[in-house]
């Protein structure tokens, strides 16, 4: 594992939230961000309506930033982040996790949750040198972002489908050559 638990999860819960408005938006209701939610075992309150699903939505665009930023700007956007959400870390255990960081109230909206909850993760990648695990996913007609958390640092592309889009495409280039 190259993160803590912590650390990786919040990481790829970004990714997801940020690449979710990639065509097609896969973001667009109140049920959707509820799987969201599931999916990325968040904890804490939620509104489920309309108005947090925009607040979330909008983070979209600041994580990804955030995310693709060289290592001295995502420091910037980090601090301003934590500034902003006046974030406290502090250990916490819950439900089946053992110890780890929260730096904000359970109670605290949604999507300060994630902005400061990716903030956090970013510290663990920053601090370690490692902002070259977050890139653009190498198929040209894709803007999503790619978290490489393999040993050798070869993950390309932000999905299967762009993946297995661009191993077809070789192959018929391939086969057109021979």
């Amino acid at each position: 594992m190259l993160f803590a638990h912590d650390t990786e999860a919040s990481l790829l819960a970004a990714v997801a939230l940020v690449n979710s408005a990639e065509e097609p938006d896969t973001l667009t209701t109140v049920g959707e961000l509820d799987a969201f939610y599931r999916e990325h075992v968040y904890t804490g309150s939620r509104t489920h309506d309309w108005v947090e699903l925009d607040q979330v939505r909008a983070l979209r665009a600041p994580l990804r930033d955030l995310l693709t930023s060289s290592r001295d700007d995502a420091v910037a956007i980090v601090n301003r982040m934590l500034a902003d959400a006046q974030a406290v870390p502090q250990l916490v255990r819950h439900d089946d996790e053992d110890w780890h960081l929260h730096a904000t109230d359970r109670s605290a909206p949604f999507a300060q949750r994630i902005a400061v909850e990716t903030a956090m993760a970013m510290v663990d990648v920053i601090r370690a040198d490692e902002m070259s695990r977050l890139g653009v996913c190498a198929d040209d007609g894709c803007g999503g972002v790619v978290l490489d958390l393999s040993r050798n640092r070869s993950k390309r592309f932000c999905s299967p489908a762009c993946s297995n889009r661009n191993a077809v495409a070789a192959y018929r280039a391939r086969q057109a050559n021979a």
